[in-house]
């Protein structure tokens, strides 16, 4: 199972725009997606965007048209691109990466970076 480590999470102002990136290890076992999940304090784990090898996406209605996920598959690295970020986008980023480890489906979690927007 891959380890992944998050990285650019800061503290930006209502409208500014943030880079999130996350990097994968090395596995034996390809990485059919990966993904980026937000909980803000006080409330549970909430999808943000997910975009899977073949490079499909998919984003919470919050986030459409703000943030842009990508992937480079070389790197085995996953960026979330925010912009006209706000307040309530303040929450602890987490990544996530699923695999098919001999026949049976895991799912990999980052330690998280926090994201702030104050107003």
């Amino acid at each position: 199972q891959v380890q992944l480590v998050e990285s650019g999470g800061g503290l930006v102002q209502a409208g500014g725009s943030l880079r999130l990136s996350c990097a994968a290890s090395r596995s034996r076992f390809s990485i059919n997606f990966m993904g980026w999940y937000r909980q803000a304090p006080g409330k549970q784990r909430d999808f943000v965007a997910t975009i899977t090898s073949g490079g499909s996406t998919d984003y919470a209605d919050s986030v459409k048209g703000r943030f842009t996920i990508s992937r480079d598959n070389a790197k085995n690295t996953v960026y979330l691109q925010m912009t006209s970020l706000a307040p309530e986008d303040t929450a602890v980023y987490y990544c996530n990466a699923g695999q098919t480890i001999w026949g049976t489906q895991r799912e990999a979690w980052g330690q998280g970076t926090q994201v702030t927007v104050s107003s």
